[in-house]
């Protein structure tokens, strides 16, 4: 995607920068100067703009950096296996640590979930919390989870598809209709920003690459590994991954909580984002109030 062009409409780009690091150059941005440190990512086929409306409300009590995953929005294609699950995760890894960034709470939409748990099993952290918006963790059912990668394989691989894909994409109606698809409702601005997106062939290539890459058989023992506070949080009409899902994890995580969020899809935080970051806030609160533990 061209920063340039789209610079002066895309949100909060005052607060935006690029840092190179594990051979991709990041779209990141940052706000908030005290409280816990905030990861937000974001899930397949969006961009950091999915948290537009919560950001400036989150860093009034925390520090946050939001990113574009590899070849989304405006962060570039990781190399290798680096639009796989284990490459991303280090692959932001790699980026914290350039930034001198330690994560305190992890929060992660959809993708993001499972990005986020990969990196808290692979890199040995421990954060006081990892929040789960519609998290996909577990592998889709029926054939969906069966044809999803496969097909997204032939067609990442298929060098003119990504272009053909953000035309289709962005035909009249087509957005209105993926949109439809996660079983959430966006106000005129978010419509716009999702119709910037799907209509870039190098973002479309980032996320047929991502979908091609993306293994979640494991999930369920990698859930079961997860030792740190989740809260899982699902919207009772998302109708990308099911909510019934959620269920299913709760059942595997050690110390967990799980909270329907009536009227929302898959992007409840774009639907609601004063709830959301009131949410939020309630549980930075609450964790800030335990007691330390002890070295």
């Amino acid at each position: 995607m061209d920063w340039e062009r789209l610079k002066d409409n895309w949100p909060h780009s005052d607060l935006s920068r690029f840092v190179q690091a594990g051979g991709v150059r990041w779209h990141v941005q940052q706000a908030g100067h005290s409280g816990p440190r905030v990861l937000l990512l974001h899930g397949t086929g969006a961009s950091s703009h999915t948290w537009r409306d919560s950001l400036l409300p989150l860093a009034a009590t925390a520090q946050v950096l939001a990113i574009d995953l590899p070849g989304h929005g405006f962060s570039s294609l990781a190399p290798g296996n680096g639009m796989s699950l284990p490459g991303m995760a280090r692959g932001i890894g790699e980026l914290l640590a350039a930034l001198h960034w330690p994560v305190d709470v992890f929060i992660g939409h959809s993708a993001g979930a499972a990005i986020a748990m990969q990196m808290v099993l692979d890199q040995g952290l421990q954060p006081q919390a990892l929040i789960g918006i519609n998290p996909a963790w577990l592998p889709l059912p029926g054939l969906a989870g069966l044809l999803f990668p496969p097909v997204a394989k032939l067609l990442a691989l298929t060098p003119l598809v990504p272009r053909w894909f953000a035309k289709q994409a962005s035909s009249p109606g087509m957005l209105d209709k993926l949109l439809d698809s996660t079983g959430s409702r966006l106000d005129a601005r978010g419509q716009a920003l999702y119709a910037s997106l799907v209509a870039s062939p190098s973002h479309a290539q980032g996320a047929l690459h991502m979908m091609a890459a993306w293994d979640l058989s494991s999930g369920a023992a990698k859930l079961r590994r997860l030792q740190c506070p989740v809260h899982v949080w699902v919207g009772e009409n998302d109708r990308t991954v099911p909510p019934a899902q959620a269920q299913e994890a709760l059942a595997l995580l050690r110390h967990a909580t799980l909270t329907s969020w009536p009227g929302t899809g898959h992007l409840l935080h774009e639907e609601q984002p004063a709830k959301w970051v009131e949410g939020v806030t309630l549980t930075l609160a609450a964790l800030a109030a335990q007691p330390k533990a002890r070295a």
